[in-house]
């Protein structure tokens, strides 16, 4: 019986630092399904945290109007996917001209004031991703999901996306993102641990 539990505990230590290698490890060592699996296993992505503070109705239209903020949102996502510090920059740039962009007049008092404060937030968080490194990139990347997701929720989107997510993120706190692609493709991470993650909710 003591043999059979010391080999259980060797496995479990092998696991544990094979996932803390993991994130050292460069992409190409290691093919992406068998990372995206061993993740997986290591972790219980139920235990998802609360994501956003605001309390929103949820808003179930199909508005064009986001669309513009969604694919620079986009483009920044992947040029982090991507570990591209210029393409990130690029679409936090397209990111503040969308919004200086965007139709308010069609907006209700209420949905309006609700709009102003996210906006504002996502557009401090898009600034500081245009004139930053990419570690830092990714700092206010976390906080700039959260702002867009709202933004989902309170006005709507005709476009079908996907809430992913990703447990061992923002220092294994956990943190989520928006994707066009149902294929997980982790922008907090990038080529190190592509794969890591799971899609939480579809919209649309």
């Amino acid at each position: 019986m003591k043999k059979v539990i010391g080999i259980l505990v060797v496995a479990l230590i092998s696991i544990t630092i094979s996932c803390k290698n993991n994130k050292e490890q460069e992409h190409d060592t290691m093919g992406n399904e068998e990372m995206s699996t061993e993740m997986h296993e290591g972790h219980d992505h139920s235990d998802m945290k609360d994501m956003g503070q605001r309390k929103i109705t949820q808003n179930t239209t199909k508005n064009t109007a986001t669309a513009a903020i969604l694919d620079a949102y986009f483009e920044i996502k992947n040029g982090l996917v991507a570990d591209d510090k210029d393409k990130t920059a690029k679409g936090g740039t397209a990111l503040l001209a969308a919004f200086s962009k965007f139709d308010m007049t069609q907006l209700s008092d209420d949905t309006h004031k609700e709009y102003m404060e996210i906006q504002e937030s996502a557009k401090e968080h898009a600034e500081h991703i245009i004139k930053n490194p990419i570690d830092h990139q990714r700092e206010h990347f976390e906080s700039l999901s959260t702002d867009i997701n709202d933004i989902i929720i309170l006005l709507g989107t005709d476009k079908v996306i996907y809430q992913d997510y990703c447990p061992m993120a923002s220092n294994n706190k956990g943190a989520m993102w928006l994707s066009e692609v149902k294929d997980i493709k982790n922008p907090y991470f990038g080529s190190k641990m592509l794969n890591c993650g799971s899609i939480k909710k579809q919209i649309n």
